[in-house]
């Protein structure tokens, strides 16, 4: 269990990837993103959405453990889950897209108030968190842009 774990954390091995480990969870999450969304049901997609924050919250901690290290920097699983919240009901449209990958980022480097708090947490709720507040103020940040320019949701 755990080699799975750790193959579930690093975002199938992508986190090894010695250059921009966050950036490249973030654009996996973007294709997990789109294969979801090929299924076209809001409830498959909450429900896939919950199993991956599920699934980063225990292959986390499993990897912390194996890692023997915090928030190890191989760790995407928190990226990919930041990435869904971002895009979660935001029309996949390249603007779309592009802002909300940007803001994400931004926000998952800055980690404004209460993400970085919610590192301390144990385990692999401590990885988790950050990402996923990271995600939920990104997308309101899209929604916000969208509301006030509507072009933006173009293709």
């Amino acid at each position: 269990m755990q080699r799975f774990g750790v193959f579930i954390a690093t975002g199938s091995y992508v986190g090894y990837v010695p250059v921009a480990p966050g950036t490249l969870g973030s654009l996996l999450g973007l294709g997990v993103c789109f294969l979801i969304r090929l299924m076209d049901d809001i409830y498959l997609e909450m429900l896939l959405l919950s199993i991956i924050v599920g699934l980063g919250v225990w292959s986390a901690g499993v990897a912390e453990d194996y890692f023997n290290k915090e928030d190890p920097g191989v760790v995407i699983i928190d990226e990919v889950a930041g990435m869904l919240v971002t895009l979660f009901l935001i029309p996949l449209t390249f603007p779309g897209i592009l802002l909300g990958f940007l803001v994400f980022r931004l926000f998952d480097i800055v980690k404004p108030y209460p993400a970085r708090l919610l590192e301390n947490l144990p385990g692999g709720w401590g990885v988790m968190m950050d990402d996923l507040v990271a995600g939920v103020y990104a997308n309101l940040v899209v929604r916000l842009l969208v509301g006030k320019y509507p072009l933006l949701m173009m293709s």
